[in-house]
């Protein structure tokens, strides 16, 4: 399946209970909740959270690996073993939801259900058995609410921004100019792409989208397209060419040489692990991960460590997790191929993604967060 374009042109988890903590109790009259759901093709993750500020406070939590994709590369439609296993996750969503009286909610479905060809039925059927109204988000939509979350991490003396979205089924990329954008205002820039990488006329310089790309191989997908491969280093070299080779119509990649003023951002399971790894984390710490700037060799280091560990290696490693020892090496030949296309030492990650956008998006069309505070 060929990179979805304009026209014209996934954490390492925290360890511990998987529904996460119990919700905050809330002062009367504080603001109101917010929630973001990210159905993917490995995960399903939910975030309940009020504004604050710039930002916003976390009060609930979910995150499962529900692996909805698994088989879908062969068959083309969703299993009833995923399918089942995808309703019970979002039965403790929508408790979640109802013992935190949520109104405002953005719930989304990814990848795996834009190919499905059982997707409508699945829909459906999470209608009837939840009550939640899933809503499959375009590549487009999934891009630009990833590019927002990151909006915090943008560096004020960047001037070419690339971020990138590795998920379970696709990766999402975007390159955005930000050379005409007053360097205060960079961060809350990018926070205005809300409403689309099409900005209107208006007087005051805005960041300019250059490109972007929905590649259809992510950690899941690209693994599987790879499975019948033994040899575990061989496999990993297929699969960073493979992914390299479906940038080919992406348009900076045949840029020149980034300059100091250029950035990547990468969010998913994928850069936060391999962040945990070269951190030496004994216990996962979002603190120390998000906002971190890795080296390109600092990178390969810890894929080459991986690549000594092998997958009996891997799967003991408590940094990578039970539920990402088996993705992670699809995972970093993404990572890798990226790195080689524009070395830089400027990757900086992201432990946030779609949900943080999502939540975002609804809280800034609200105007109910203090984008001058950014």
């Amino acid at each position: 399946m060929a990179p979805k374009r304009p026209q014209g042109a996934g954490a390492l988890e925290k360890k511990g209970p998987k529904r996460g903590p119990e919700p905050v109790p809330r002062a009367p009259g504080s603001p109101e909740l917010y929630a973001a759901l990210d159905l993917g093709t490995n995960s399903c993750r939910m975030l309940i959270a009020e504004p604050r500020g710039a930002g916003f406070h976390v009060v609930d939590s979910f995150s499962k690996s529900v692996q909805l994709g698994i088989g879908l590369e062969r068959s083309g439609k969703l299993s009833r073993g995923s399918m089942t296993r995808t309703v019970q996750a979002l039965r403790i969503c929508q408790q979640k939801l109802r013992r935190n009286k949520v109104k405002r909610m953005r719930l989304v479905a990814t990848e795996a259900c834009r190919r499905a060809l059982n997707a409508s039925d699945f829909i459906s059927r999470v209608h009837r058995e939840t009550g939640l109204k899933l809503d499959i988000i375009k590549p487009e939509e999934e891009a630009r609410l990833a590019v927002i979350s990151c909006a915090p991490l943008v560096s004020p003396k960047t001037e070419n921004l690339l971020v990138v979205d590795i998920g379970g089924g696709s990766t999402e990329l975007v390159w955005i100019d930000l050379s005409d954008v007053p360097s205060y205002d960079r961060p809350q820039a990018i926070m205005r792409l809300h409403s689309g990488f099409q900005q209107p006329d208006s007087n005051q310089p805005e960041a300019r989208v250059v490109d972007w790309i929905s590649v259809p191989l992510g950690v899941a997908t690209l693994r599987e397209q790879f499975n019948d491969v033994e040899d575990d280093a061989a496999r990993f070299a297929l699969m960073s060419w493979f992914f390299e080779e479906n940038l080919a119509d992406f348009s900076p990649y045949h840029a020149t040489e980034p300059t100091e003023r250029f950035q990547i951002v990468g969010t998913s399971g994928t850069v936060t692990t391999v962040a945990a790894s070269h951190l030496g984390l004994k216990r996962y710490d979002r603190t120390k991960v998000d906002g971190l700037r890795m080296t390109s060799e600092q990178i390969d280091t810890v894929i080459r460590s991986y690549l000594a560990m092998g997958p009996g290696g891997r799967r003991a490693d408590p940094r990578i997790g039970s539920d990402r020892h088996a993705l992670i090496m699809s995972g970093a030949a993404i990572l890798q191929a990226l790195m080689r296309c524009w070395p830089t030492n400027r990757l900086s990650v992201a432990d946030r993604g779609l949900r943080e956008g999502l939540l975002y998006a609804q809280m800034s069309a609200d105007g109910v967060l203090d984008t001058a505070a950014l």
